[in-house]
Parts: C-alpha cells; structure tokens; sequence
C-alpha cells in the first residue's frame, strides 16, 4: 500500500503534489487539534478528579475513628410544661404577637395557633424546638398570610 501511494504521488505534477502533501498536513493538524488534544485535556481532568477523590478517602479514612467516637445527644426532657416551652420559645423567637392561642391536646400534644407568622421565623422555630427540646411537630396546616411572606397557622405538636 505504501508503494502504491508513492507511486500515485509521484505520478503527480510539483504542483499536485504539494497541494496533496499540505493537503495531508492540514488533515493531520486538524485530527490532532480537533481530537486527540481535547482527548489528553479530558483523560487529565479525569486523572486530577481520581486524585482529587483519593485524597479526600485518605482523609475521610484518617477521620472515621474520630467521627466513630461521636455520639448523638439526644435532646433532655422537658423540665417545663409544653405550653410554658411554646410560650417562652415564641417568645425568643419574635414570633409572641403571631400565636394567638394553644390548647392542649390528646397524649400530651399542643394545638397552637398562629396568625400572620414569618414563615423563615416558622420554620427556624420548628427546628429549634425539635433540635434543642425534642418537641416535633405531628401535623401542621399552613395558609397564606394577608402579607408576603406570612402565614397562618395550625400546629400540633408533641414532646418525644
């Protein structure tokens, strides 16, 4: 085949063969632009991701004995009432002039009540009442307020 193609080539006029020469230069510059470097830059990216997640199991695995030895508290029992925690904690939290009424309700849970409530200042309640004093809320109903950003709202909620 090689001999073939220097034969065709050289059966060419000067002329012919150089426009095929650069012709063949200009295709072997293309493939290499167009492939075979976007290939090298991929194949590296990937080898600096496979390092880069190696390096994090190392650390990972030189921390495991650390995190093993963590133990999760549990929040402590309540030393106050449901209803005396909702209160002061709404208080703390800004939200006093949004709860309007509570009441209790069956197996020690608490209906409350709140009107035009902050739903971010909602929310952060929520989970400090759960993180901190292990009070979860069993259902809610949650309605727009009358003003962006508010709610009204029917909480029951209950001491683990």
């Amino acid at each position: 085949m090689k001999g073939s193609a220097l034969q065709a080539l050289a059966r060419l006029n000067e002329r012919e063969r150089r426009l095929v020469l650069l012709g063949g230069a200009i295709a072997l510059l293309l493939l290499i632009v167009v492939v075979l470097m976007p290939l090298q830059a991929s194949l590296s990216a990937g080898a600096r991701r496979i390092e880069h997640k190696r390096d994090d199991l190392s650390w990972l695995q030189s921390v495991a004995p650390q995190l093993g030895s963590l133990t999760l508290t549990s929040p402590a029992p309540l030393r106050e009432s449901l209803v005396a925690l909702v209160d002061r904690t709404a208080r703390d939290a800004a939200m006093a002039k949004s709860l309007v009424g509570s009441q209790p309700s069956g197996n020690g849970g608490l209906t409350v009540r709140l009107e035009q409530a902050p739903f971010d200042s909602l929310v952060t309640w929520l989970s400090q009442l759960s993180e901190r004093y292990g009070v979860r809320a069993e259902s809610a109903t949650l309605e727009a307020g009358s003003m962006p950003g508010t709610v009204d709202a029917t909480l029951v909620l209950r001491a683990r």
